[in-house]
């Protein structure tokens, strides 16, 4: 986390035990509905948070936008479930600094508080 593991903590009310979370797999292949599924699924069963791979950008079978809205339903589904604060990171890579911040600013419209950026695949310039 670039703020620290305390913030995080602090975030997600979690403390005296191992923060647990996961990389949502298959990364390619599902539509963004059972995408979506996956993360509710694996907050609802007890993890923390979840984080899209790095490589889920884009892709003509899951759209980043229905990706953002099936995975903040998800969220907020199984935080509502539990009473429990969850996280799951968002990937907003794209291939242009612009499309980036406005895949972030989507995220915050929709109310979720992590995006996350791969260089590797967005590329240094972006």
């Amino acid at each position: 986390p670039p703020h620290g593991i305390q913030v995080e903590r602090d975030k997600l009310n979690k403390y005296g035990r191992p923060l647990l979370g996961c990389t949502i797999k298959p990364k390619l292949g599902l539509s963004a509905k059972n995408y979506g599924r996956a993360v509710y699924e694996c907050l609802r069963g007890g993890l923390d948070f979840t984080k899209d791979d790095e490589n889920v950008n884009s892709q003509p079978f899951m759209r980043w936008r229905d990706r953002f809205l099936f995975c903040a339903e998800a969220l907020f589904k199984a935080q509502a479930e539990t009473g429990e604060i969850k996280g799951h990171y968002l990937n907003a890579t794209a291939g242009t600094s612009e499309e980036m911040i406005k895949r972030a600013v989507f995220a915050r419209e929709l109310g979720v508080p992590i995006v996350m950026h791969d260089y590797i695949t967005g590329g240094f310039t972006a």
